[in-house]
């Protein structure tokens, strides 16, 4: 293994965008940074307050991928420190976990020399995480349409989108396993129709950059938002409040506990300020889509 210091960036991401279930992730201008330099004990440092209750050690995710990667190409991982800052809320629907596995994934083909493709690496990332929204869009940055099978993965980049979006964070976190436990077994199949239908608009809208349509979409959804949109305070009351301001469209952010609003280009700093006013329970604040995926940012010789 390359003994050498650098650094690597990875956006947080939204998946699904209402219909688009475990197939549609979007990167978003929110970053992690992971330096990475040799040690004599593998090891995390936090930078961020929020992230002080995370592990540090070879549990970590980062490094269990790092790990994961060198085993599955037969490499020996010597240990490193990664110093970490980011300002992606932990587990609140904005790909947290994906970002740590796109991450380690990035690192490990940078250590290891292995000249990953793109298809190799969302492959792997959607392995480790189990589906392949979030990360394959933290991989590469804009949207990504997937198709995940197990061993097969067939997905779509489009790198050029030009999104912006208010987004409500509420104060409790909300773990992805304990959102998808209140999902049904089975849907009815005229509900897989409908949600098959606005997934592929949803799509062709997303391409376009019309998110005009693509808003309307997101309130589509047959397969999980009305299982759990009793968990977001004032769900509905947002909903249409955000269409009086001029919002396009509103949908969970992944697999909550925020939500994700849709806007028109210049509005979102506005429309806000507004919800943050009117539902105080949540933070507000605009964002918009990234064409950062994760990547190496500097090298440099230890």
């Amino acid at each position: 293994m390359e003994r050498s210091g650098f650094s690597v960036i990875v956006p947080a991401t939204t998946a699904n965008l209402g219909p688009g279930f475990d197939s549609i992730g979007l990167a978003l201008n929110l970053y992690m940074t992971v330096e990475v330099s040799s040690s004599k004990q593998w090891q995390v440092i936090y930078e961020d307050e929020a992230f002080q209750g995370l592990t540090t050690g070879e549990d970590n995710l980062i490094i269990e991928t790092i790990q994961e990667i060198a085993c599955r190409y037969d490499k020996k991982a010597d240990p490193v420190t990664l110093s970490v800052q980011s300002n992606i809320p932990l587990g609140k629907g904005f790909g947290s976990s994906a970002s740590a596995i796109a991450a380690g994934i990035v690192i490990a083909d940078e250590l290891f020399s292995l000249h990953l493709t793109d298809k190799e690496k969302v492959l792997l990332g959607s392995q480790l995480e189990g589906h392949a929204d979030n990360v394959s869009a933290a991989l590469l940055g804009g949207a990504v349409f997937a198709y995940f099978a197990g061993e097969n993965i067939d997905f779509v980049h489009h790198k050029d989108v030009a999104g912006a979006f208010v987004v409500l964070v509420p104060p409790n976190e909300l773990k992805t396993t304990e959102s998808r436990g209140i999902l049904p077994e089975t849907i009815a199949h005229a509900d897989a129709v409908q949600n098959g239908s606005a997934s592929a608009v949803l799509t062709a809208a997303i391409l376009e950059n019309d998110w005009q349509t693509a808003g309307k979409m997101m309130e589509k959804d047959h397969l999980h938002e009305q299982y759990r949109k009793g968990l977001f305070p004032s769900f509905d009351d947002i909903r249409a409040f955000s269409k009086t301001l001029g919002a396009y469209g509103m949908t969970i952010s992944g697999a909550g506990p925020s939500l994700i609003i849709a806007v028109e280009v210049g509005t979102a700093e506005e429309i806000a300020a507004q919800l943050k006013k009117t539902y105080p329970y949540y933070d507000s604040f605009s964002i918009e889509a990234s064409q950062v995926g994760a990547s190496v940012l500097s090298k440099e010789k230890a």
